[in-house]
This record gives C-alpha cells, sequence and structure tokens, in this order.
C-alpha cells in the first residue's frame, strides 16, 4: 500500500504538470514544470523525501529504459540527420563542458550557502 501511495504522489505530480503546460500559452515540457513542482513541495516541507523514496529509486535504477523511446525516434528520423553529424557532436561536446562547469560552480555555491548557514546556527545556538 505505502509503494501504490508514493505512486500515487508522484503521477499526480507529473499530471499537474501536463495541465500546466497544457494551460500555458508558450510551449513548455511538462517533465521540466513536473520537476520544478517536486523540488517546490521538497524544498517547501509539504513532501518529504520519504513520501517518494521508493519510486524515485526505481526510477533512477531504471533511467536507461526511459531512452528507449527517444533513440528509436531518433532511429527513425536519421535521414533529417544526415550531413548534420558534425554540428550535433560539437553541440553535444559543447553543452556538455558547460553542464560540468555549471554544475561545480553550483555545488561549489551550495557547499559554501551551507558552510554560512551551519555557522549562523552554531552562533545563535
Amino acid at each position: 500500500m505505502k509503494l501504490l501511495m508514493q505512486l500515487a504522489i508522484v503521477f499526480l505530480i507529473c499530471l499537474l504538470g501536463e495541465i500546466i503546460a497544457a494551460i500555458l500559452p508558450f510551449p513548455f515540457p511538462a517533465s521540466v514544470i513536473s520537476m520544478i513542482l517536486v523540488f517546490l513541495v521538497l524544498f517547501s516541507g509539504v513532501l518529504k523525501v520519504a513520501h517518494i523514496s521508493t519510486p524515485a529509486e526505481f526510477m533512477l535504477g531504471n533511467m536507461a529504459f526511459f531512452f528507449i523511446g527517444p533513440a528509436v525516434s531518433i532511429f527513425d528520423n536519421l535521414q533529417y540527420l544526415e550531413g548534420k553529424l558534425g554540428i550535433i557532436l560539437l553541440i553535444c561536446f559543447i553543452t556538455t563542458i558547460l553542464t560540468f562547469i555549471i554544475t561545480a560552480y553550483t555545488v561549489s555555491m551550495a557547499v559554501r550557502l551551507e558552510d554560512k548557514w551551519r555557522k549562523r546556527g552554531q552562533k545563535h545556538a
């Protein structure tokens, strides 16, 4: 029953993301909206990690499964990518490097903020 409730929470958030994406006057991926919603409910404390941990661990453990659809779609539309392999690889390389750099700065900033909050909490104790 616990797993069923956790799945229901995850699917409800996904449904809300789909509804919001349908209402928006511009195209925006529902999956991104759903991730933002998960962040907001976790950050606000309305939802605890324990409430969605089992389905989240399952999805992370089987993430490769979720890439089968897009991979098949790419192979179905390979004719549109002919002659553009070089630019696609360049874009992949640049975005990978940018992702590494942004992630490093984000983690570094989060560690500094955590240290600052920890020091502030020790002063008040």
